[in-house]
């Protein structure tokens, strides 16, 4: 399994590796275990990366330039996107697939 590592400022000519599945875009991760091709972008996989390292959300909204409003908004969209139910569940699936 591969780790993804998370880079500021990543340039859109480079390839980005999860659970060995090469991606063309940065932007997008594919989900190896879902059987749909549904895609992580690169901002949520920084935001369950915030999650898993117990930040608060005051915190994470202001690394992510964002409202807290619109935080909560992007955890349930990500939450949702995996089926999970909490961010505590979402970050421990994503750690589970070495996504963070």
């Amino acid at each position: 399994m591969t780790t993804l590592s998370i880079q500021k400022g990543l340039d859109s000519g480079e390839r980005l590796t999860a659970e060995n599945h090469e991606v063309d875009s940065p932007r997008m991760v594919p989900f190896a275990s879902r059987p749909r091709s549904e895609e992580l972008t690169i901002e949520d996989i920084r935001l369950l990366l915030l999650l898993a390292e117990g930040h608060p959300a005051e915190t994470i909204a202001r690394i992510l330039c964002t409202s807290g409003r619109t935080l909560r908004r992007r955890i349930r969209a990500v939450c949702d996107e995996i089926g999970v139910r909490t961010p505590i569940e979402a970050a421990v699936w994503a750690a589970r697939r070495g996504l963070i």
